[in-house]
């Protein structure tokens, strides 16, 4: 298609790819019960992941977003349905 700035890698997502991190943007397409520490350590400063979380009952679209000094802000965004992130060990 002609994008030059794209890649991809086979794995498990959960982990991320700390090889071409930090990121600015990660968006996860699995629901997860929390954010993969893994994932929140590769977010850059002002970067934001958004990811549907497992909640009373429910997945919530969230976004957090990582601020300076390393504090996570999160925001609900609207309730969804994914499929589990499944980690492999």
């Amino acid at each position: 298609l002609g994008y030059d700035n794209a890649a991809v890698r086979l794995g498990d997502g959960s982990r991320g790819w700390p090889d071409h991190a930090p990121f600015d943007v990660i968006l996860v397409t699995a629901a997860a019960r929390e954010p993969p520490a893994a994932l929140l350590e590769q977010l850059a400063e002002g970067g934001r992941m958004v990811l549907p979380l497992h909640g009373d009952g429910a997945q919530q679209l969230t976004r957090i977003e990582k601020c300076a000094g390393g504090e996570l802000v999160s925001r609900t965004i609207m309730p969804v349905r994914f499929t589990e992130l499944e980690t492999v060990f």
